[in-house]
């Protein structure tokens, strides 16, 4: 397959940029599906836009659940490339809802049939490294093993490393495994893109990510260690009987406890990535109203062919064409900007 010819992370920024400016006005006010909603909204209208071939293999609901961007929805102009899609309008709705830290629009995209699909894995084991630490730690080993590792590639102490963990009871056991090997622990109630962004890139606080979190996150994540050049492994972790029974019917039973590599998450090296914060993170501030000035953003935009990492500033006018272009803009701008200002 011939490579992609064009950095479209700088295309689908666009798309992440109105979702966030979408969901930004919902901020803190206690209704995460309706930040979520206006997101997916804007995303899709943006998507449209683009030029591609898109498929969304790795979206938020199935068709009968619109208006989520739902899998195998195509999307894009229709053009070349063939794209594979992982997208998540907003990566930590109650964070958004509660006017919490790291609350994302995401998107990642690389060649047809090249990303991970989970099928009925809705959760999955995860370990991300920072790049010093490929190739030395492995999900199947005991937590002090990899802290002992990462700590070697890092020339630092464990007792200076941070570790990433969803605060959820599963993780009660590992937590406390953390601690005891002397690391600290970072905990949070979602967003674990986000987590994984933090572990892979450098000097952010964070140095690995452990734990269990959603298997189509994790998909959106690996687009991005990827790029990075850091290190991710994952394995199966179904959590609920439900899903168990239904892993059981569709995946060979050799394959449900297998480690997956970032080569099986994100095949080849054409893989993009695009996140824009919507609140503020440890290194991309939320979307902010300024007298002035309009609205900005602060946008991460990644290529794992190239490794290049861009951090964008975007000033904008809440306005339908300086958002959406043209055509159905002041449609699509009605229906997505639709907080009630009571």
């Amino acid at each position: 397959m011939a490579g992609i010819d064009r950095n479209l992370g700088m295309e689908l920024v666009r798309v992440t940029e109105a979702a966030a400016l979408s969901a930004a006005p919902h901020m803190g006010r206690g209704d995460g599906k309706a930040g979520d909603g206006a997101a997916v909204r804007a995303m899709r209208a943006l998507l449209g836009t683009v030029r591609m071939a898109g498929t969304v293999v790795i979206g938020e609901g199935e068709k009968d659940d619109a208006p989520m961007l739902w899998n195998g929805e195509t999307v894009g102009s229709g053009e070349p490339p063939a794209l594979d899609l992982a997208v998540d309008p907003v990566e930590g709705t109650r964070l958004l809802a509660l006017g919490r830290p790291n609350a994302i629009a995401v998107i990642a995209a690389a060649p047809a049939g090249t990303l991970w699909t989970p099928g009925d894995s809705f959760y999955m084991d995860k370990l991300v490294a920072p790049a010093a630490a490929r190739g030395a730690v492995d999900i199947s080993a005991p937590p002090a093993r990899n802290l002992a590792a990462v700590a070697e590639a890092l020339d630092r102490p464990v007792h200076e490393l941070t570790v990433f963990v969803l605060d959820k009871p599963r993780h009660e056991a590992l937590i406390r495994e953390i601690r005891e090997a002397g690391a600290r622990v970072s905990l949070h109630t979602d967003g674990d893109v986000m987590g994984a962004l933090l572990a892979a890139y450098p000097d952010t606080g964070v140095d690995l990510l452990m734990g269990i979190g959603g298997t189509p996150e994790g998909v959106i994540a690996a687009a991005a260690v990827k790029a990075l050049g850091g290190e991710m492994q994952g394995r199966r972790a179904p959590q609920l009987d439900e899903e168990r029974e239904r892993l059981s019917r569709s995946v060979p039973a050799s394959e449900l406890d297998r480690v997956l590599h970032l080569a099986d998450l994100v095949q080849g090296e054409d893989a993009f990535f695009a996140a824009t914060a919507i609140t503020d993170s440890p290194f991309l501030e939320g979307v902010r109203y300024r007298s002035g000035l309009g609205v900005t953003t602060e946008s991460l935009v990644i290529r794992a062919r190239s490794g290049s990492i861009r951090h964008i500033r975007g000033v904008h006018r809440l306005d339908a064409e300086h958002i959406f272009g043209g055509g159905n803009s002041r449609e699509e701008f009605a229906r997505v900007m639709d907080v009630v200002a009571d």
